[in-house]
């Protein structure tokens, strides 16, 4: 497992540098997530991307676009030689994913400005359980995009009408503090009536033990503040924040892959 994931990363790094662009310190820090949760952590393979019974996840902070992109890759729902092409002229592949370009599935919302992504989930959430159905929607959101007032009012409305086929997770890199600081989060969540649970972002076994806690909640959404570290993996893009938009040239691209072959849990 930790072998894939340091593959996950060092394909993030190909493609951005391939694309010459790419968010690399959001998509590093939110790796681990994406892999849990298409690893056993939502009703979801490459055979059923369209079921109609699949669970559905949706990116709100389309920073991490990329790292989505080269995890459904990883699946084999993407092919590796189109996703090479991205942020090159007539790629469907881009910093921010248009959903109208993927009809294989993997795709379920257009990434783009932040605190959209959720307000979307929550009404896909409203529908199933209008409609009945046993779907479940999860939503990754950064903690950062919490500052959006739609974020807030999404929470009002999930929680007033306790939609428990939906969680949200919230990759907490502390950006927040960098513009308003909203803590205690669990706190301000508690009170509009979610569960809340708390994850070392970083650790797989540590977040599909919080998802499993999730699917036995009843009667209220659930929220998983999950704790990592921007750029997390490559001791570069952690201590440099010129890495959030930008892309390695050839000489980069070699010295961070070989900061994520070396780099161990605990680095950090």
């Amino acid at each position: 497992m930790h072998d894939e994931i340091r593959q996950l990363r060092k394909r993030i790094l190909e493609v951005s540098h391939l694309g010459h662009d790419g968010n690399l310190q959001s998509c590093f820090s939110s790796v681990e997530i994406l892999y849990a949760l298409y690893h056993g952590g939502m009703n979801w393979d490459v055979e059923k991307s369209l079921s109609p019974g699949r669970d559905y996840f949706l990116l709100s902070k389309g920073q991490s676009s990329l790292a989505l992109s080269v995890v459904l890759e990883s699946l084999g729902l993407f092919r590796p030689e189109e996703v090479n092409g991205f942020c090159k002229f007539g790629s469907r592949f881009s910093m921010q994913l248009d959903r109208t370009k993927f009809p294989e599935g993997g795709i379920e919302n257009s990434a783009g400005s932040l605190g959209h992504g959720f307000p979307m989930a929550v009404g896909m959430a409203n529908a199933c359980r209008i409609k009945g159905t046993g779907n479940r929607i999860y939503v990754l959101a950064g903690d950062g995009e919490m500052n959006e007032g739609t974020m807030w009012e999404a929470c009002a409305f999930a929680g007033g009408h306790g939609m428990d086929n939906l969680t949200l997770i919230i990759d907490d890199n502390d950006s927040i503090g960098r513009m308003l600081d909203l803590s205690p989060l669990r706190g301000k969540l508690e009170a509009f009536g979610f569960t809340v649970f708390e994850a070392d972002g970083h650790d797989v076994k540590s977040l599909l033990s919080v998802l499993k806690l999730c699917r036995d909640v009843t009667g209220s959404p659930q929220a998983i503040i999950a704790h990592t570290t921007r750029g997390y993996g490559s001791r570069t893009l952690m201590s440099d924040n010129a890495w959030f938009h930008r892309s390695p040239d050839p000489e980069e691209l070699g010295l961070l892959k070989k900061e994520v072959d070396a780099f161990e849990k605990g680095n950090d």
